[in-house]
């Protein structure tokens, strides 16, 4: 089984959620008492945060870089980047190590079309949701993106950093986002992506009848997908 490189940290919270679900379904997959061979580089979410809001992505960009080159160093055969957001640099990261990193935006944009969807809401943080490349990115594969409105927005990306990347998890905050859900699939969203990893942490799919894309799930199983493939 190749091993896996992963740029973790942002958050923990979330990053832990993908330790788990990969080693469970290694264990899944191949029985007994295997797990996934990983390597994790842990960035201080604490710099990242304040390079996001300040709008130096670039500064971003090369701590990822830092962690990816380190990775492929350590024995990495592929890269995951453990957040939606930062996938804003993916391609930058990318160019510079030469294992593959497994972009999180197509393999949920496959799952989309595979679910046979074309229109889909996107919850996220602000980052996420109002700029660009996540939508856009959706859009190379035919898909049509919706997002909530401004203020929506902006309480959505406050409970991101402010509670959900501080392990906690309201049902004041669990409400509103499944408010939000009902609104973009009442304005015609066939489906809903968690679109950052901490979402996971406060909504899931027992919550509602609305399809929801769990980006880290599905990030996790292509991960598998691709490290159990003989090559």
């Amino acid at each position: 089984m190749k091993r896996i490189g992963l740029i973790g940290g942002m958050s923990w919270e979330s990053t832990a959620v993908y330790y788990r679900l990969l080693n469970q379904s290694a264990r899944a997959r191949l029985g007994g008492q295997n797990c996934a061979p990983l390597v994790l580089w842990n960035v201080d979410f604490a710099k990242i945060s304040a390079l996001q809001h300040s709008g130096d992505w670039q500064a971003t960009a090369a701590l990822l870089i830092e962690g990816a080159e380190r990775l492929e160093r350590a024995g990495a055969e592929c890269i995951l980047i453990c957040t939606n957001t930062m996938h804003k640099v993916a391609e930058e990261v990318q160019a510079r190590v030469q294992i593959p990193l497994l972009h999180l935006i197509d393999i949920v944009a496959h799952e989309i079309l595979a679910r046979g969807m074309k229109r889909v809401g996107l919850l996220g943080t602000q980052f996420t949701m109002s700029e660009s490349f996540y939508a856009e990115r959706l859009a190379s594969h035919g898909i049509d993106t919706m997002v909530p409105s401004t203020s929506s927005q902006a309480e959505i990306h406050r409970v991101i950093y402010e509670e959900l990347c501080q392990g906690e998890c309201s049902k004041k905050s669990k409400q509103f986002y499944l408010n939000e859900v009902e609104k973009l699939s009442a304005r015609g969203a066939q489906g809903i992506i968690l679109g950052c990893t901490e979402i996971g942490l406060l909504i899931s799919q027992e919550n509602t009848p609305i399809p929801l894309l769990d980006t880290t799930a599905l990030h996790v199983n292509a991960a598998l997908d691709f490290v159990l493939t003989d090559a």
